[in-house]
């Protein structure tokens, strides 16, 4: 019988420090800075930069940076405010690239 371990996780790529859970994994179908990206719906072990209007592919978008808590990594961004109606769901949810995490305990 195998054993149990914890939750599957994803760490920062630089330091390891677990950053997000993979049950809280929305989509993978979305685009960062640097290539494919994950929504997630918490994130954890992070800093938040200074909100700023950035305009995405999906439209108009208040973001904040997200940065890894130890190395301050940017990791992706946290979704304060959508300006369009069918993208208010991104609200409060966090987009990290995946070229910038790390599966632990897969």
């Amino acid at each position: 019988m195998a054993e149990l371990s914890g939750p599957r996780l994803y760490c920062c790529c630089k330091c390891r420090n677990q950053v997000a859970l993979h049950d809280d994994v929305i989509s993978k179908a979305f685009q960062g800075r640097n290539g494919r990206a994950f929504l997630f719906s918490h994130a954890m072990n992070y800093t938040v930069g200074p909100s700023e209007d950035r305009q995405l592919l999906t439209g108009l978008h208040t973001v904040a940076d997200v940065r890894c808590s130890d190395c301050q990594e940017v990791l992706g961004w946290k979704y304060v405010r959508a300006y369009e109606e069918t993208q208010k769901y991104k609200e409060g949810k966090f987009i990290l690239e995946k070229s910038k995490i790390v599966k632990e305990n897969w």
